[in-house]
């Protein structure tokens, strides 16, 4: 176990699967000499060359057209996008193309192409740039979607997401970036589809993933100086999703929240909730369910307002405490 940030972490991924398999290569806008607008690449022209580290033109729809068509002929591109926002320049090639090949040749054909994206609000980067668009991909069979928490789960996911022989959109907040942790700096990849329980709880259930993670951990310790007994589970992969794990959890608290930073009205939140009304913790809950997220508005350029915007500690903590509490009173 080393302690290296979320960017570190990535990073290693893609190096260790680039000294691996000669077949993975990575390109995106100014991802070589600038080392990418993270700096999450680097490093990495000068160790594996400009042929496999490939600065492109700012033209999203061709560098991902550029991606499937060298997935198609056997190689295992990595794509990166500079914002994830970004993504919706190519959607035609991302949806129509890379999550239908497979399917439409008959299984004959496999798109083994990761794209990559850093999300999310909180650095000032106003409404373009600043998006969480994950339930756009949610949407369309033939992806799968993962958006990590910590480290550890960010370089096991990637290194699955670059073997996979199907296309991954790969969700990386900008805010975790310098985030630190314990990684296993090992060749095991992180199976997709398995969330975990974060913190162990009686009262309720939250579900959250990628930067809401960690804010709902905060505001469930300052719950329960409260007396309140937060469970809080992080999916870590959207498709697939681990509904089994939630669909307990909610049998053993009885109530069921749904925490994530995009906006409600769409969101994946939706899904989660429709997820566990159609399974047998139905019988189960005690209350109404409860989204938090952020508001149905473009992300602001104002910093106060962005901050508005995003669900912070202290919003996740009193909407928790208010539902928790009127719920408890009603019974």
């Amino acid at each position: 176990m080393s302690e290296m940030t979320y960017g570190a972490a990535i990073r290693s991924a893609i190096e260790w699967e680039m000294d691996r398999d000669p077949r993975v290569f990575i390109m995106g806008e100014d991802i070589g000499v600038y080392g990418g607008a993270f700096g999450v690449t680097m490093g990495m022209v000068d160790r594996f060359g400009k042929e496999r580290v490939r600065d492109t033109p700012i033209a999203e729809e061709g560098i991902v057209g550029a991606g499937i068509g060298a997935a198609l002929v056997g190689m295992r591109p990595i794509v990166e996008m500079q914002f994830s926002d970004f993504i919706m320049n190519a959607m035609d090639q991302v949806v129509n193309q890379a999550a239908k090949i497979h399917f439409m040749f008959g299984g004959r054909m496999s798109v083994p192409l990761v794209i990559r994206g850093p999300a999310g609000a909180g650095t000032g980067a106003a409404a373009q740039h600043s998006q969480s668009l994950e339930a756009w991909f949610h949407h369309v069979p033939g992806l799968k979607v993962i958006m990590p928490a910590f480290p550890d789960d960010a370089r096991g996911l990637l290194l699955s997401a670059i073997r996979d022989p199907n296309p991954v959109v790969f969700f990386e907040h900008k805010l975790l970036y310098k985030l630190k942790g314990e990684v296993n700096e090992t060749d095991e990849g992180l199976p997709f589809g398995r969330g975990i329980i974060r913190r162990y709880g009686a009262h309720a259930t939250v579900v959250t993933y990628s930067l809401m993670v960690h804010r709902t951990l905060e505001a469930a310790e300052h719950l329960a100086k409260k007396g309140w007994d937060i469970e809080i589970i992080d999916l870590r992969s959207l498709v697939p999703m681990d509904v089994d794990l939630v669909v307990e959890s909610v049998k053993r608290t009885g109530r069921l929240a749904i925490c994530h930073e995009a906006v409600g009205r769409g969101g994946v939140g939706g899904e989660i909730a429709a997820r566990v009304l159609e399974s047998d913790a139905f019988d189960y809950l005690n209350s109404p369910l409860l989204r938090i997220s952020g508001l149905n508005t473009p992300v602001p350029y104002s910093p106060p307002l962005e901050q508005a915007f995003m669900p912070s500690v202290d919003r996740i903590e009193q909407t928790l405490e208010a539902w928790l509490t009127q719920e408890v009173t009603s019974q």
